[in-house]
């Protein structure tokens, strides 16, 4: 068995979760107080030199997202930082943008997957990339110290940047061979009503494909609500009813790509990672001779790179930690089961609209149905179940350890099991995988049954 430590607040922080902080806005620690508090600290901390400090800042289509961003931009000109306002862009193009306005900082405001009512913060620092482990332990020490309030001559700025939108479409337009064109393709884009409802769409409009987009029409409550990459059934139907020829999901910030083909069969993160990394290989293009994946992949995956002559390294949950061992071992291919792509020769985050330019790219090239190129290996039967929990360490009780034990050796030899606290939610996630379907099914079902026992 791997077993992920960690728990809501994360390696026994109090704020920032696997991918910054996150919660129930008004209810949890993401409060307008918190955010400016974010605001002073974070930009306290990267106050390095003596140039002129500047934070981007964008958001998804969340109603508390004006709350959010007004309470941070109160916070960073309150210690002398400027502040440059992008408005509803994806995550990765906050990643991207951060690097080419030359920003000390850069933040996104969004919870991801999550429904409206929650909402986040996520930091990057002026490379592009996420925040270290050591960065965000430095900034959640100054959230309970007193702000370094700036004087009055050197409060911050702000302003609006409107083209932002179009700077990130000529990005990842820019990722493809110009001779690639999606003339005569139709795809169906779901939108998930989130950061990408007018980038994605323009994106790949303006590559030639038919575009039947859904998940466009924000109102600041609708994000992920049964649409979007963990939502895909709206998505399935309405690839087979227009006949299309392949359908994309994205999550509420974009991140994240689900992949629908013609026959509406869902096709997850591990097959993307297949699809990319051997094109990537054939193509001498695949650095490190493998991929790095998490825990969470399944070993169908591992078993089909295995007989490409490529390795799976496995990391722990979250795209950052994917990222450390991609950039640690030299590999420019990555990502989750849930959809998490990180292409590094183009991003420095997981980048839905990216991935999905790349697996476009694919099935023009190779002239096959979505349904004949997506496919590549069979997964083993794997089953994941939640177990929610209002605290307390349930993972430690005898009783649900002896069962850990038991289902453990079980599997030996013949499958995995992997079990450990989610980084963004209050959850206990519960996965087993093997060749029987049965055994799988009864394994986590005692196991979540002790674990809810347990709580």
């Amino acid at each position: 068995m791997q077993q992920i430590e960690g728990v809501w607040q994360l390696g026994g922080r109090k704020y920032f979760g696997t991918d910054g902080i996150r919660g129930r806005t008004n209810a949890s620690a993401m409060t307008a107080e918190m955010a400016m508090k974010v605001g002073q600290a974070a930009g306290a901390h990267f106050l390095r030199g003596d140039h002129k400090h500047r934070v981007v800042i964008g958001k998804d289509t969340r109603l508390s997202g004006y709350m959010v961003e007004n309470a941070l931009v109160a916070g960073f000109t309150s210690v002398g930082m400027d502040v440059i306002q992008f408005g509803p862009i994806p995550t990765p193009a906050v990643a991207l943008l951060t690097r080419s306005m030359r920003a000390d900082l850069g933040v996104m405001i969004s919870a991801s997957h999550n429904p409206y009512e929650d909402n986040g913060i996520k930091l990057f620092g002026p490379d592009g990339f996420k925040l270290s482990d050591e960065d965000e332990h430095a900034i959640e020490a100054l959230l309970d110290q007193p702000p370094k309030l700036a004087k009055s001559m050197d409060i911050g700025r702000a302003r609006r940047v409107e083209d932002a939108r179009g700077r990130y479409i000529h990005a990842v337009k820019a990722t493809l061979p110009e001779h690639i064109r999606f003339d005569g393709l139709h795809v169906v884009l779901d939108c998930a009503h989130g950061a990408a409802y007018q980038v994605a769409p323009a994106a790949i409009w303006e590559l030639g494909a038919r575009v039947t987009a859904i998940g466009v029409n924000p109102n600041g409550k609708n994000i992920n609500d049964r649409v979007g990459s963990t939502h895909t059934a709206t998505l399935q139907e309405t690839v087979v009813a227009a006949g299309a020829d392949i359908g994309i999901a994205l999550d509420g910030d974009a991140d994240r790509l689900i992949v629908v083909d013609e026959q509406g069969r869902v096709v997850d993160g591990d097959q993307i990672m297949a699809l990319l990394g051997t094109a990537m290989s054939r193509n001498g293009l695949l650095r490190g001779k493998g991929i790095v994946a998490t825990v969470m992949s399944n070993l169908g995956l591992e078993r089909y790179l295995q007989s490409q002559h490529l390795e799976l390294v496995r990391a722990k949950v979250g795209d950052r930690y994917v990222l450390e061992e991609m950039r640690a071992r030299g590999m420019n291919v990555g990502g989750e089961q849930s959809g998490h792509m990180i292409l590094l020769d183009h991003a420095t985050t997981g980048d839905g609209t990216i991935a999905a330019l790349q697996v476009l790219a694919e099935l023009v090239e190779s002239g096959k149905k979505a349904s004949e190129m997506l496919h590549l290996f069979d997964p083993v039967p794997q089953l994941l179940k939640n177990v929610r929990y209002s605290g307390g360490k349930p993972l430690e009780n005898a009783t649900v350890q002896l069962v850990i034990a038991e289902a453990e050796k079980e599997l030996e030899g013949s499958g995995r099991l992997v079990i450990r606290p989610s980084g963004t939610e209050p959850l206990i996630r519960v996965m087993a995988e093997g060749d029987d379907a049965k055994q799988v099914r009864a394994i986590v079902d005692r196991i979540c049954a002790a674990v809810e026992e347990a709580v």
